[in-house]
């Protein structure tokens, strides 16, 4: 298993916003090259498994399913990255995004990357 650290305090895109769309281009282009520059040294593989770990240190409520964008995002930096040829079932089983609660850290995105094949 490899973990992915990205040093944003909240997901660069979320379900509930409404940005326009060169915006939203830009900023799904910065994760997932993010992602892709991260992953390289994984090499490829027949199969993973992914977590997205979004770690806050408050305890405002959050709804974990409005991260899906930056981590589909994630996602496809993967398949950029030529870990695997795409992000379907057949190659990448995805786990559900989840919000983990540090006090006293920092808030951050964790990408966790297992091999299953």
């Amino acid at each position: 298993m490899t973990v992915l650290t990205f040093d944003w305090p909240k997901p660069p895109l979320n379900a509930n916003q409404r940005l326009h769309w060169a915006k939203k281009a830009n900023l799904t282009r910065l994760v997932r090259n993010s992602t892709a520059i991260r992953a390289f040294h994984l090499g490829t593989a027949e199969h993973i498994t992914v977590q997205l770990t979004w770690v806050v240190t408050d305890k405002r409520r959050r709804d974990s399913d409005n991260i899906y964008p930056t981590f589909k995002a994630m996602c496809d930096g993967l398949v950029d990255a030529g870990i695997v040829p795409d992000d379907t079932p057949e190659y990448m089983d995805k786990r559900a995004p989840f919000i983990r609660h540090e006090p006293g850290g920092t808030a951050h995105l964790e990408l966790e990357v297992t091999v299953t094949t």
